[in-house]
């Protein structure tokens, strides 16, 4: 979950799909940002996993911009096309796919297919509610169809989000080890796929689930003093995908760059623009 509730909760999140993209470079402080790192190859059928430092491009909203000099792109699952990620595929890019597991959205379009019992409090966002994850048996085929459109376009991996019911208001009895059985089962569903998986936030979870995922994606760890958390995944040899809204890179760069962090600031849309380390 986006922990920031400004007043961007206000817009909407259906309104930052409408977003146009900015006219600025991808890097608006004018810093070059260098060749893309590469990965290390892989056997047919094996899956992708991330390794600690991989450059990143992270954006939810507005006209896709492919410009961006590095070799991940994390974007929207259901707004980007089969031929957008094929594309970026043909340019030696990795994809991962952006949907939410954990909340309910009203302006997706299977948002009728979930049941009105299902749905809970909001999550701070307008048009959000969080699911009751603990109803395993009916989630797993209305999860099943995102993860199969994630696969059908060609993704790599899903950046599953919203994965932290249990640490918020949910309006559901959500426990600790509900939370373990919904994200594990999420992680089950990319793998079986022949998919990477993210483990999104959720930082108390990580000695527990670092085994599961193939990779992390942090929100704001270096606003709130918690990026040495995250080492578990960077010990296991796996990637942080890590994004700061508030703070400027020269107040968590250093930082990231001793963690072996892969960080960026973005604005709260998380439209094209970037400051990376």
């Amino acid at each position: 979950m986006k922990r920031s509730t400004t007043a961007l909760a206000a817009g909407g999140a259906a309104a930052l799909l409408l977003l146009t993209a900015c006219t600025a470079g991808p890097d608006d402080d004018g810093e070059s940002p260098g060749p893309a790192p590469s990965w290390p190859s892989q056997a047919p059928g094996e899956r992708w996993q991330p390794r600690p430092g991989t450059g990143w491009q992270w954006q939810l909203s507005g006209e896709l911009d492919t410009s961006v000099d590095v070799p991940v792109y994390d974007i929207d699952g259901f707004n980007t096309s089969k031929e957008q990620v094929a594309a970026l595929k043909k340019d030696g890019r990795r994809t991962v796919c952006y949907i939410s597991a954990g909340a309910w959205e009203d302006f997706r379009p299977d948002a009728g297919d979930f049941p009105e019992s299902m749905l809970g409090k909001g999550n701070g966002w307008e048009g959000e509610r969080w699911l009751d994850i603990r109803r395993l048996a009916e989630l797993e085929p209305l999860m099943a169809k995102r993860f199969d459109m994630c696969r059908d376009k060609g993704f790599d991996a899903v950046e599953p989000d919203n994965m932290d019911a249990y640490r918020n208001t949910s309006g559901f009895p959500v426990t600790a080890d509900d939370q373990l059985k919904f994200n594990r089962f999420v992680a089950k569903l990319a793998h079986d796929r022949g998919m990477a998986v993210g483990l999104k936030n959720d930082l108390d979870q990580i000695p527990e689930l670092v085994g599961d995922f193939d990779f992390a994606v942090n929100e704001q760890c270096a606003e709130y003093d918690e990026c040495e958390e995250l080492t578990p995944f960077i010990k296991a040899g796996k990637a942080v995908f890590h994004a700061e809204y508030d703070l400027p890179p020269s107040r968590f760069c250093k930082q990231s760059r001793r963690l072996k962090l892969s960080s960026l600031q973005k604005k709260l849309e998380l439209g094209p623009w970037r400051k990376s380390c």
